[in-house]
């Protein structure tokens, strides 16, 4: 799903009129309410009425990656993967200067319900989460209500409310731990007593309402008699798919180290929410095979995922793989949906912000042969850092000497290859390359000013792949049942040819027998494995964190490669430059609530350390 199918716009505009007089306590908007002649059976009592209610929740499904960036990369959640040539207070530790970018609805004039807002960029995750989940409370309420629609059409309607209550917690629970877990519709009139859970307290009633909505859920609307009307623009819709996929995640995430330690006091995987994150996830990646509703891409389009050329701006990436996108609401408004700060686009476009990515993080890209650039056997050579490396590097990365700009117009000729050397014209300065690379994973050759085929292409990052589900399928079973050779029961999958799926995908062998023994072996290349298949996706800060690695050593360190050009256009001279050095403590497993939040009632204390 796209955009809003037209067939439940008018059901959709009368469902926000009768959110708004739910949630409203201005007497005199209601006492006006009744000459609109809306009453509750006409949105909640047929399918599509009803689905025209649900739909506003997809709209709430808010791209983090943007709108707590603004017009860049979201910096936030990249954590050790790129630096700017503008200093971030969040490597500074400062992440009370960017509250407001969890918080705005920078929706100035408001003539739009926020939730539609076309802009990504303006819509924030704290209050379209709570808005989500009060939507999806009151449908659950409603749906005694729904008499004229077969049980098919009432399961829908039920499975994606409970999917966006349990999704919504999630969302809000990956940044700032335990919450009340709101599974009910609250007067507002009600003293507020509802105390903070703890992570697994409250992941646990997430994953309940996730697993009940996979049960009620297609795996392929187009296969239900419900899907027909909307046939061949159903590709969006909340799957069972999406339920296990998020199931799964909520599990290994709430299994987690960080997130156990928070919950239990011990820094460990929890085994048993591990094995219960394999089989979901296990589950996901069965019904995505046998029904053919989502599949790996093939290496020849893999960048599929990421974007596409879309010279009517319809086209959308993600191919077969993406099981979630961000939700647009303006087909025009799509092409930077979620990056922009990613030269060579923004050299030429004149932004002062240019994210690219580190030194330090280059290093996970391994060798074509399949091992890591420290191996004794990899082949890795250092004075010639940049050859039969792993082929994702090649398709990800810019680095000296690439091909920028195709065309040969006068403007375009001095940026027509990437000049990354020292002295270099893309080396340093307001708009060039901090660290001598540049990132091309969302944006293709000819996306700049010279060769003008940005207007032609579209761009996102996603939210959920399956490339995603595979991995944490690994880790899941890894942990969950003791070794390489684990898997879910029934399944077949083990964690290791889970990951070799995903290896071998990109041109790479199975992964060598010497990191298979043991689970820190297997685990360090699941590591480094979701560092260069998922780079640059937003999910960097999360795995960091919830594997209690964010403050290590090994990854507080931002870095550039500084080199000269030899006479054979090979890099000479080349230095490895600390540029900065993450603050990393303790209380930065949690972001902070706002202070005004905590003073609400006293069962909601701030996060440790704020």
């Amino acid at each position: 799903m796209r955009t809003i199918t037209k067939k439940y716009k008018t059901a959709f505009y009368i469902a926000v009129l009768l959110m708004g007089l739910s949630l409203s306590a201005c007497e005199e908007y209601l006492d006006k309410a009744p000459e609109a002649s809306i009453n509750e059976k006409d949105v909640f009592g047929n399918f599509i009425s009803f689905q025209g209610y649900v739909e506003e929740m997809y709209g709430c499904i808010s791209d983090p990656h943007k709108a707590l960036a603004g017009n860049v990369f979201c910096h936030m959640f990249l954590a050790d993967e790129t630096l700017s040539n503008s200093p971030l207070l969040w490597d500074d530790g400062n992440y009370w200067f960017d509250q407001w970018r969890f918080l705005t609805i920078a929706n100035a004039n408001y003539t739009i319900p926020f939730m539609m807002e076309p802009q990504t960029m303006r819509k924030r995750i704290w209050p379209l989460s709570w808005y989500a989940i009060r939507k999806a409370n009151l449908g659950l309420e409603k749906l005694e209500l729904m008499t004229d629609a077969t049980q098919e059409e009432r399961d829908i309607i039920k499975g994606q409310c409970l999917f966006f209550r349990g999704f919504f917690h999630l969302e809000l629970m990956q940044f700032y731990g335990g919450l009340p877990y709101i599974d009910r519709l609250l007067s507002p009139s009600e003293e507020l007593t509802l105390p903070r859970l703890s992570y697994k307290e409250t992941a646990l009633k997430a994953a309940k309402d996730l697993e009940d909505a996979a049960k009620l859920l297609p795996a392929r609307w187009d296969d239900t008699a419900t899907g027909k009307a909307t046939l061949g623009n159903n590709g969006q819709r909340i799957s069972k798919v999406h339920a296990l996929a998020f199931l799964g995640k909520n599990l290994l995430y709430a299994a987690s180290p960080m997130m156990n330690e928070s919950s239990t006091g011990n820094a460990v995987y929890d085994v048993e929410l591990c094995k219960q994150a394999a089989v979901a996830l296990a589950e996901a990646i069965k019904v995505s095979t046998e029904t053919g509703a989502y599949k790996l891409q093939s290496w020849e389009t893999w960048t599929d995922n990421f974007w596409v050329w879309s010279p009517s701006n319809t086209v959308r990436p993600g191919g077969t793989e993406v099981i979630m996108n961000q939700m647009i609401n303006n087909v025009n408004y799509t092409r930077f949906t979620t990056v922009r700060a990613n030269s060579p686009v923004e050299f030429g476009a004149g932004n002062g912000r240019v994210e690219v990515p580190t030194q330090n993080y280059i290093k996970n890209y391994g060798m074509e042969n399949g091992l890591p650039l420290e191996d004794p056997a990899s082949g890795f050579d250092a004075n010639d850092p940049w050859i039969k490396r792993d082929p994702r590097f090649y398709k990800t990365i810019v680095i000296d000497g690439d091909m920028m700009v195709t065309s040969n117009a006068t403007a375009g000729l001095p940026h027509k290859y990437a000049l990354l050397y020292n002295g270099g014209t893309h080396k340093g300065g307001t708009q060039g390359s901090v660290t001598g690379y540049y990132l091309k994973k969302y944006t293709p050759l000819g996306t700049n000013p010279w060769d003008n085929r940005w207007s032609a292409m579209q761009a996102y990052m996603p939210r959920m792949r399956l490339a995603d589900v595979y991995l944490m399928y690994a880790e899941a079973a890894l942990w969950g049942y003791g070794s390489a050779s684990g898997s879910a029961p029934g399944s077949g999958l083990t964690a290791e040819q889970a990951l070799n799926t995903i290896r071998n995908r990109a041109q790479l062998p199975n992964i060598d027998n010497k990191f298979t023994g043991t689970q820190a072996s297997l685990m360090a290349e699941i590591i480094r494995e979701r560092a260069v298949e998922l780079g640059f996706e937003g999910l960097r800060w999360f795995d960091l964190r919830r594997w209690n690695l964010n403050g290590d050593p090994k990854y507080i360190y931002k870095t550039a490669i500084d080199f000269d050009r030899g006479t054979d256009g090979k890099p000479i001279n080349i230095q490895e430059r600390v540029v900065v050095t993450r603050v990393v403590e303790k209380k930065h497993n949690w972001v902070p609530f706002e202070v005004s939040y905590t003073k609400l009632y006293k069962e909601w204390p701030q996060n440790p350390g704020w």
